[in-house]
């Protein structure tokens, strides 16, 4: 059993026990626990329902009879030709869950866990009100999403501890593995298509199929609500597709009530961490297949360290949206026709995933090497230049140095509210040690000295590479060790943000650093998750941890850096720099002539070029402007600030780049204008 510190450096009442289930599965039978009496206590309003008569009662709605002769209207089909489409469309996304392959698929992950990781750590507490939502109304499981684990283990815990099997939403190339997309079906996997656009008929057939398991509380939903799996693991930007559809049984009055369980999966190390990084890099996600299922084996014969499952507190949304949502719009129309969600719903649902994603954020566990990766990067952004061939590289950061840098920011985390797996027993030597040893692949110590691998060598046979090429190469490390730096990102981000402020408004006036701090903000709003219209209480709580630190002193008026918070302040200032110099460098591409209507497709090798370049002359620091993932959030904040313009008229998404307002972004990031005071709702 492992406990996590809080603040106070006690126990925290709720969610900081954990048990290692691995623990039992060690020393007792693999198939006893697979064969074992399975009875969970479902839903008590659940009818007994199997998977073919779902399928009928779909088919057979009033919902999807209508939608199915409005498509037929539209394209000129025959009714039955579009309701045998429809058929086909929910045989291949219907799961068919059946405890014979949960048994199967227990005993496998009992074997494949083992191997993999030193412990699954799960809060027990969390469990028990889990176990208590369940009974009471439908329940939606919504992990985040960093890992292909992610929702194994989660119907692993959950059939370990006799709870109901959850129906998962997952993406469609899992079904085209041969027989692995059969499994997963039957241990309780749905299919859904990447790209399913305006399909009407798609729609409808997907989202009566999810209401209908809501309605009737055949079993817990689960689905990511970021949408896809995090390649650089901080959260993402909530999808809202699947959560309109798990919601509008509640809002049409079909159910009492929803519970929504946000859950927080943490990896000391994620197996796919190579895999991530290059796909960052413009390296093509590989497709996938059960041959390279087969391949992957290797992984095997790594050690992955902990995992961290924590079950958040339940979330009843008949409570949360109490004023928010008037369900009497829904009584304008029967409940069986299609409605449109008004904005005030719209606005209720986005605020909800917000919600849900920040007590992800709240409940993830920090690893000691988390802590690391910020500081080992700090030092390399600022020490290491990019290297020419034959010249010798810096000699990397001090152990002692490291080590005292690190227990700093462990009792820095630990003040801002930080969750950690510091193992007690151990020695801080020991901890540190053992952590450089699981990220051995990115890391070293070498005569007292600690730095970062480079990856500087291609494939055999490959030939030689440009300058260019060699900076994406290296980059590869770099951005291994940021992903796990961004696990604890949301711990700091408001402290870093206000301290950025501070330094770039020049003004102690409070009025003039809350505006600095709403541009910072609205502008990083893709890259880190805020909950809208909280940013008078984000700011608030950003100068009280700040204060507790005694890195500011404020008042009604002011808010001014104090001398001896300085190392506080520049850390915090570092952490956001990287995502600072990414941004400048997408908007000195928009801005360059000729660069006026542009796809996708051209800016991101475009601006990964520039960088590149930046990065070979000693202008940039940051490897991280070369991710794509960041990218593409400046490019969505600028489409939200206006800055850029999207084409709708276009055969494919092309954007117009209004170079004087991309100008002033950049000039106010920089300081060099003050923020424009035109409020934003949003915030």
């Amino acid at each position: 059993m492992t406990t996590c510190e809080d603040p106070s450096g006690d126990r925290q009442e709720q969610g900081d026990e954990f048990m290692d289930i691995l623990e039992e599965r060690r020393r007792s039978s693999d198939l006893g626990h697979a064969l074992r009496t399975f009875t969970p206590s479902p839903y008590r309003g659940a009818p007994p329902l199997s998977a073919s008569a779902l399928n009928r009662t779909v088919l057979e709605s009033q919902y999807l009879r209508y939608v199915t002769k409005e498509v037929a209207m539209e394209t000129g089909e025959s009714v039955d030709l579009v309701r045998e489409e429809a058929s086909g469309i929910l045989e291949e996304m219907s799961q068919n869950l059946q405890l014979g392959f949960i048994r199967l698929l227990g005993f496998t992950l009992s074997k494949v866990f083992k191997r993999l990781f030193s412990h699954i750590n799960v809060n027990q507490d969390g469990l028990n009100r889990l176990q208590q939502a369940i009974q009471e109304s439908p329940v939606i499981l919504m992990p985040n999403h960093r890992s292909y684990v992610d929702f194994l283990v989660l119907s692993y815990i959950l059939f370990t501890y006799d709870l109901p099997i959850p129906v998962i939403a997952a993406g469609i190339p899992l079904m085209d593995m041969k027989m692995v997309g059969e499994i997963l079906r039957r241990s309780g996997a749905f299919f859904i298509r990447r790209a399913i656009g305006s399909d009407k008929l798609y729609w409808a057939v997907l989202s009566e199929y999810v209401k209908n398991i809501v309605r009737t509380g055949y079993a817990p939903v689960e689905f990511y609500v970021e949408g896809f799996r995090s390649r650089t693991l901080k959260s993402l930007t909530p999808k809202l597709g699947m959560m309109h559809m798990v919601l509008e049984p509640f809002f049409k009055g079909e159910v009492y009530d929803i519970t929504l369980v946000p859950i927080s999966i943490s990896y000391d190390r994620v197996l796919e961490e190579s895999l991530l990084a290059h796909e960052l890099l413009g390296v093509p996600k590989p497709r996938e297949t059960t041959m390279g299922l087969l391949k992957a084996r290797r992984v095997l014969e790594e050690d992955y360290g902990s995992m961290h499952v924590s079950f958040g507190m339940p979330l009843s949304v008949r409570q949360l949206t109490k004023g928010r949502v008037d369900r009497c719009q829904y009584n304008l129309l029967p409940r069986d026709l299609p409605q449109r969600p008004s904005v005030e719903t719209q606005e209720c649902v986005s605020w909800l995933a917000q919600q849900v994603i920040r007590v992800q954020e709240q409940g993830s566990i920090l690893s000691p090497w988390s802590l690391m990766a910020c500081l080992v990067l700090q030092d390399h952004q600022n020490t290491h230049p990019v290297l020419l061939p034959g010249e010798e590289p810096e000699k990397g950061l001090p152990w002692e140095l490291l080590t005292q840098r690190t227990l700093w920011l462990k009792g820095l985390a630990i003040s801002f509210g930080a969750r950690l797996d510091w193992p007690e027993q151990l020695s801080e030597n020991q901890v540190m040690s053992s952590s450089m040893a699981l990220h051995r692949s990115v890391i070293r110590c070498h005569q007292g000295r600690v730095t970062l691998l480079e990856e500087e060598e291609g494939p055999v046979g490959a030939g030689p590479f440009t300058a260019e090429e060699g900076v994406v190469r290296r980059a590869g490390k770099v951005l291994m060790v940021a992903a796990y730096r961004n696990q604890a990102v949301h711990v700091f981000i408001r402290p870093a943000m206000l301290a950025l402020a501070i330094h770039t408004a020049h003004s102690s006036q409070r009025e003039d650093i809350y505006s600095y701090f709403r541009f910072l903000l609205d502008l990083f709003s893709n890259d880190f998750i805020f909950i809208t219209g909280r940013s008078s209480q984000d700011f608030e709580e950003a100068c009280s941890l700040l204060r507790k630190c005694g890195a500011v002193q404020t008042s009604q008026q002011e808010v001014t850096s104090l001398e001896e918070g300085q190392s506080t302040t520049s850390f915090l200032r570092a952490l956001l720099q990287p995502f600072v110099d990414a941004y400048q460098v997408v908007f000195s591409h928009l801005c360059v002539e000729g660069v006026e209507v542009f796809t996708e497709r051209q800016m991101f090798p475009a601006v990964r070029s520039l960088a590149s370049k930046l990065l070979l002359s000693g202008e940039l620091k940051s490897y991280e402007a070369l991710s794509s993932d960041t990218q593409k959030n400046v490019l969505s904040a600028l489409l939200r600030l206006e800055a850029v313009t999207r084409l709708r008229t276009a055969e494919q998404s092309e954007f117009r780049a209004n170079k004087p307002a991309i100008r002033r972004i950049a000039e106010t990031l920089a300081g060099r204008l003050p923020v424009q005071t035109v409020p934003n709702p949003r915030l």
